[in-house]
């Protein structure tokens, strides 16, 4: 059924709002903003489109709009519905499964600065970030260590402390396991480390320089002099970021474009020091001009995903609605917020810096891409294909003397490893160590989804682990009535050493050995340690959650709230294990007797 737009453009309101174009299906193909509703959406049916837009209006079968009472309430509706639905056609960043923080408990006396990984913040403390980088975090929670001597040991260790240990010794802790420190004190370098953090320390500098000078006419001459050491100290740092950045707080974006491909890269400074840079390809599906492509990637930066909004926001290109965005991002961060492409002195060096990395970032893209198709093209010459294969899909099993055993199942395709398709297989039901039913178990769920239409069938199947596995293989394949996929095995050479495996292709009877040089071998040998590293990850954690569910829960008089007290106590189930009866006796909710009880239950 064509959709008719006259009849559609007749009704439509000239008002703020958010429209989704649907296909047949009712599944969403783009979702839009505008400021006149009704003028926005005839341009899509009477302008001049390019092609590549003109083949998604094609598509579409209905049209839903929304009305908002602002343009910024359609800015962050849009983006909320781009997060939720993820429409082929929107600009899409990658939705990293999680975020490096900094995070501070509210659940101990003594709170430690902690490394934490989370996609959404829970209300278990203070998240400070996110940070660009694993790296970034490291780097800044060591610089607070050595000002402030904040502990950075787990809480299980802290717990059984009975002096300092080297970090102490070294200064870089005050030891308040052992009560070297008030838990006031502690508490007040706590905070000004935060408030480092944050982006405050001119502030926490006054902070001290008032508590020195305070010390000093108190005669108090040993908290002075140590209040000054820290004083120098965010001196020095203030001066070498300074020196090197100008100072401020601002997030740079720049996009890089070449034939096939394009690059953001986005620089992050806080108080004024470069903590590090994220790297974002989205696909311009639409061949949208590259200023509206970098106003849906910052748009979708900060409302489609957790990120602290610095007062600054600079752009390698002019965006087509900065005005917009700056008030937005004004409204959620609750202070003024600027946008701008415009910038000189040393925000122009920050500028040229975030370019600089989005072309290098790209020229390495282009490079690894050049080369992954020069060995997709080298594997349909070694296996004398009419075309260059497009997908491939790789199967692996791992478990522990057939423990928790885990098929898995990843896919390269010319742009390399396509982790969103990689799927892990628990299998059940088939006797321990068995691989080969295994193997058939996680092909036969595989594939019945790609018979159906419910997944995408790769064009070549391959299968770690020589004739037994492919046969196996086989055996599925004719029972499903598989065609149009080519089946490979992999075999391990005599000495397991990498450029010696045989190739068994479709049949166990058609050996076929490739040079060690060959392009060809390596991408099959890249997606088969691939394979093999993900089904090891697979199994790690499906065996580490029945250890971690099973030892505690089989307990008798454990339940849920005094297995939840035992881990917090020791902070972790490693704790648990390695404390003494006397030790468990003093956890909330836990008496001798059943101290005795989880004690012989978890040693013997």
């Amino acid at each position: 059924m064509t959709f008719d737009s006259k009849q559609f453009l007749s009704s439509v309101s000239s008002s703020p709002g958010v429209y989704r174009m649907l296909d047949e299906q009712s599944n969403t193909l783009y979702v839009g903003k505008a400021k006149r509703l009704k003028a926005r959406l005839a341009s899509y049916f009477r302008g001049q489109l390019n092609t590549k837009t003109q083949a998604m209006v094609g598509r579409i079968a209905d049209v839903q709009v929304t009305v908002t009472r602002t343009e910024t309430e359609a800015l962050l509706l849009e983006q909320t519905l781009i997060k939720q639905l993820r429409p082929p056609y929107n600009i899409l960043l990658r939705d990293d499964k999680s975020y490096p923080f900094v995070f501070v408990t509210d659940r101990h006396p003594y709170p430690a600065l902690e490394y934490k990984r989370a996609r959404q913040r829970s209300d278990d403390g203070r998240y400070l970030g996110p940070y660009p980088s694993s790296g970034a975090v490291r780097e800044s929670l060591a610089l607070m260590q050595k000002i402030f001597h904040i502990r950075n040991c787990e809480d299980s260790v802290f717990a059984h402390r009975s002096r300092p240990c080297l970090q102490y010794q070294i200064h870089r802790c005050s030891a308040p396991c052992v009560d070297y420190i008030s838990a006031e004190d502690y508490r007040r370098d706590l905070e000004h480390a935060v408030m480092c953090l944050e982006g405050k320390s001119e502030s926490v500098t006054q902070e001290l320089m008032e508590a020195m000078e305070k010390a000093s006419q108190a005669l108090n001459f040993e908290e002075a002099a140590r209040l000054r050491d820290q004083v120098q100290q965010l001196r020095q740092l203030q001066q070498r970021q300074f020196v090197d950045t100008g100072g401020g707080d601002a997030d740079i974006f720049a996009l890089a474009q070449r034939p096939g491909a394009l690059g953001v890269s986005v620089l992050s400074v806080r108080d004024g020091r470069l903590l590090g840079a994220r790297h974002h390809t989205p696909k311009n599906d639409l061949d949208l001009p590259l200023e509206t492509l970098l106003t849906e990637v910052v748009s979708q930066y900060y409302f489609g995903q957790p990120h602290n909004v610095p007062s600054e926001v600079i752009t390698s290109h002019p965006l087509d609605d900065s005005e917009l965005i700056a008030e937005a991002l004004t409204q959620q961060a609750g202070k003024r917020i600027r946008v701008t492409s415009q910038v000189r002195g040393h925000r122009a060096q920050w500028q040229q810096l975030a370019i600089t990395n989005a072309e290098q970032q790209l020229a390495s893209q282009l490079a690894n891409q050049t080369q992954l198709t020069q060995r997709f093209t080298a594997l349909q010459k070694a296996l004398g294909l009419a075309d260059t294969p497009q997908r491939l899909e790789c199967f692996d099993i791992s478990h522990s003397h057939g423990e928790a055993t885990v098929a898995s199942c990843v896919v390269f395709d010319h742009q390399g490893p396509r982790k969103s398709d990689y799927r892990h297989f628990r299998i059940e039901g088939v006797a321990a160590g068995d691989d080969y039913a295994a193997m058939q178990q996680a092909l036969t769920r595989r594939l019945k989804r790609v018979k159906s239409g419910e997944a995408v069938a790769p064009d070549i199947l391959i299968v770690d682990g020589g004739k037994g596995q492919l046969n196996m293989a086989r055996e599925v394949f004719k029972e499903l009535d598989i065609v149009n996929i080519i089946l490979l095995g992999v075999a391990k050479g005599t000495t397991r050493k990498a450029g010696l495996e045989s190739l068994f292709v479709e049949t166990a009877d058609n050996p076929q050995d490739l040079d060690p040089a060959s392009p060809a071998l390596h991408l099959i040998q890249h997606i088969r340690d691939e394979s093999h590293r993900f089904a090891i990850a697979g199994h790690r954690a499906q065996r580490d959650k029945a250890r971690r569910t099973s030892t505690l829960q089989d307990i008798p008089g454990i339940g849920p709230k005094r297995r939840r007290e035992l881990l917090r106590f020791f902070g972790g189930l490693q704790g648990v294990q390695k404390a003494s009866r006397d030790e468990l006796a003093r956890v909330p909710g836990i008496n001798a007797s059943l101290a005795e009880s989880i004690y012989r239950a978890l040693n013997g």
